[in-house]
């Protein structure tokens, strides 16, 4: 529970809301990244009888798969948590904007800094200083972006999800040139018939 006072858009009427403060977010993020490469590893010395077989690539596959994975859950439960009292979004940039504006901000204290689109499906959200990037720091900026790149995974999860839970189907990718920035591609998929 958090005694800071909760920014819009929560819902005051709900009896049963909770609130958590954002330094939870903070260090889940921050143990959630080493968490997944440990059950990425273990997993693999398991099915060999004690020998690693995974290589490297392999690892980071299955990690980026399992932080993709839980922030498409919590992306899903946000959306469904805080959009139940809106009316319905019209077209696919209202959703877009949503995230950029409400959920961004429940999720990190700010909006997105820029967003820009093509009008054909792509979207890219800048996030100029993201909030998990504000305390990471390394000897050099190539070392930084490399060591960075798994904590996008998780976020890119959190979007995809929020997207899918108002039944926009996309792929999210994220990247980051130089910290504390994060860019977050948005490519919309059209269903076919």
């Amino acid at each position: 529970m958090s005694f800071e006072t909760p920014l819009p858009p929560y819902n005051a009427t709900d009896p049963h809301a909770t609130f958590l403060n954002t330094s939870c977010l903070d260090l889940l993020l921050i143990e959630i990244v080493p968490m997944a490469y440990r059950i990425a590893h273990d997993l693999s010395a398991r099915s060999e009888d004690g020998r690693a077989v995974i290589d490297e690539e392999e690892q980071r596959e299955a990690a980026f798969r399992r932080l993709e994975t839980l922030g498409y859950r919590v992306g899903q439960g946000l959306v469904e948590r805080f959009s139940r009292d809106r009316p319905r979004f019209v077209d696919t940039l209202d959703v877009i904007k949503f995230i950029c504006k409400d959920m961004w901000t429940l999720l990190y204290r700010k909006q997105i800094d820029n967003l820009k689109t093509n009008h054909r499906g792509v979207y890219v959200l800048t996030d100029n200083s993201f909030k998990p990037f504000s305390r990471m720091s390394m000897h050099s900026s190539v070392e930084a972006v490399t060591r960075a790149q798994p904590f996008l995974w998780f976020p890119c999860g959190v979007i995809r999800g929020a997207l899918a839970s108002m039944s926009i189907n996309a792929t999210v990718q994220a990247e980051t040139s130089e910290l504390p920035g994060a860019t977050f591609q948005i490519k919309t998929v059209a269903i076919k018939s």
